[in-house]
């Protein structure tokens, strides 16, 4: 059993972010003749370390009281017409109302993340909105294939039942054929489509990719810019830290709005490579010229080992040096705002 569910935490987050040399040709510097890779010269989480920091996990430290559900019927968010608004879902889950479009980020409404169903983390904290009480959704937009933010049985359903179209990252495009989702776009880092006038925009992040032993780092992992004619949104999915992030900003910023993980950092005591942690979160909502930073990626599944409150609580902490915490919004799962 320990080593099912070592296995299952692996594929969950990510096996390694292998780093070839860079192809020749006119390949961008993040493809690789088969798959991406990250472009960080720095970058470096190799699957043997990988696996030694999973084979001498310690215990979990006491986690505290889990974040308190918002009561949310969803009859404000189905009655919505052009009002932008925001509500947390749960992890990196999040319903999007922008310009009388619904849209749901990296959806999962599961039990549990993993490739089976008896191993693996498990959610600690319900959705903060009933799948049920959604309004129609019109679009979902999916940052990467693992398993917390790329849920089969919930992709499924909501292509069944609200017929949305999928905005994607290069590669995922054929993963959803496979399970019968044919309407979907999927683009590099830097292109845009244009949705229901909307324009989405995929973007770098820095991360990895792969749902087995077989298809790691075959599909691309990305950030998303979404705007309208008056509102401009970042959706970071899942990224650790650097540079070339801030090119985000300078490009397609400033942001009224940011949604940046804070969670999963533990392993590592200053910087991890996949993981933003609250230090960085506050970095990185600097540089990208954001407004308002609303944090995400914590306190829903138990891989996230950090106590509850530990990520939110050194957020705002390193968020008084430069003086932005008023401009954090943590939210309670089911919380609306208004944007």
């Amino acid at each position: 059993m320990l080593s099912s569910l070592l296995v299952s935490l692996v594929l969950v987050v990510g096996l390694s972010a292998w780093t070839a040399p860079t192809p020749a040709g006119e390949l961008p510097a993040h493809h690789l003749k088969r798959g991406f890779r990250n472009v960080d010269p720095g970058y470096d989480y190799s699957l043997l370390e990988r696996t030694k920091r999973l084979l001498t996990l310690e215990a979990a430290p006491p986690r505290g009281s889990a974040p308190a559900v918002v009561a949310n019927d969803g009859v404000e968010l189905r009655a919505n017409g052009f009002k932008p608004t925001i509500t947390w879902v749960g992890h990196s889950t999040f319903l999007i109302q922008i310009a009388g479009v619904n849209i749901l980020t990296d959806p999962t409404w599961s039990e549990g993340a993993s490739p089976v169903g008896f191993a693996g983390p498990r959610r600690l904290v319900p959705p903060g909105l009933q799948f049920d009480d959604l309004p129609p959704i019109d679009v979902v937009v999916i940052s990467h294939d693992h398993y917390d933010h790329l849920d089969a049985p919930t992709v499924e359903r909501i292509s069944r039942e609200h017929h949305p179209l999928f905005v994607v990252p290069l590669g995922l495009k054929s993963w959803l054929a496979s399970v019968g989702i044919t309407e979907a776009v999927e683009l590099d880092w830097w292109d845009s489509a244009r949705v229901r006038g909307l324009t989405l925009t995929c973007t770098p992040a820095q991360h990895s990719s792969g749902r087995g032993l077989r298809d790691q780092n075959l599909r691309l992992w990305a950030s998303w810019v979404i705007a309208s004619p008056s509102r401009r949104l970042y959706f970071a999915g899942d990224t650790g830290y650097y540079p070339g992030l801030v090119e985000i900003g300078r490009r397609l910023g400033p942001f009224d709005l940011a949604l940046l993980p804070i969670g999963g950092y533990n392993a590592y005591a200053t910087h991890h490579p996949n993981h933003l942690n609250p230090e960085e979160a506050v970095r990185l909502f600097q540089e990208l010229r954001a407004r308002v930073m609303v944090p995400m990626h914590y306190g829903t599944f138990d891989f996230n080992r950090e106590p509850f409150r530990e990520p939110p609580d050194r957020l705002l902490r390193e968020a008084i040096r430069p003086a932005v915490e008023a401009r954090i919004a943590i939210l309670h799962p089911g919380e609306t705002l208004h944007w």
